[in-house]
């Protein structure tokens, strides 16, 4: 069953539905009834039935500048026309859990397993790439240090081609005084 439900919902579609919203990987309201199978006003209404179970932690609503922002930005119909109408409900990784146990259908409960396996994916890449960065200023703090070596190399260098340039000069400038034959 859950193959099945993996090749039915390819990652990459659950994947362009987490969004960046305060600061925090969340999915919406919308997005996930549809994976759900389920209609947003229903999956709404089970959400406010069971509201204790919903912290900020697991779930806000979207206040009216961000939802007007988020509207925007995706570029969603008018709300004459069957557009968004309301703010959706944000739900970060653990309020998708809770959302699966109040759903409590099968497709709740094989989508969301889903759903947390690519949770886990953006995690290790997160830290993955927070490792590489971390290694690419230990490399950029090396190369400052070589970078202060080699300016100091070139300085010498600098200051050697002076004193030879003012030796050469010193041998070849004119003579002044009396010349005496040999």
């Amino acid at each position: 069953m859950i193959e099945n439900t993996r090749s039915m919902i390819p990652d990459e579609l659950i994947l362009n539905k987490i969004y960046q919203i305060r600061e925090q990987k969340v999915m919406l309201d919308m997005d996930l009834a549809e994976l759900y199978g389920v209609e947003t006003k229903q999956l709404k209404r089970a959400v406010r039935r069971n509201i204790s179970r919903f912290p900020p932690d697991f779930m806000f609503e979207l206040s009216e500048t961000e939802f007007l922002n988020w509207r925007r930005q995706f570029g969603t119909s008018n709300k004459e026309k069957m557009g968004l109408r309301f703010s959706p409900f944000a739900f970060t990784e653990y309020g998708v859990l809770m959302l699966a146990s109040v759903l409590n259908s099968e497709r709740a409960i094989q989508v969301y397993i889903q759903i947390v396996r690519i949770f886990s994916k953006i995690r290790e890449m997160i830290l993955t790439n927070r490792e590489i960065l971390e290694k690419m200023k230990e490399i950029e703090h090396r190369i400052d240090i070589h970078d202060d070596n080699f300016l100091l190399i070139f300085e010498y260098l600098r200051q050697l081609e002076q004193n030879k340039q003012q030796q050469e000069e010193q041998l070849n400038r004119k003579r002044i005084g009396f010349l005496q034959d040999d």
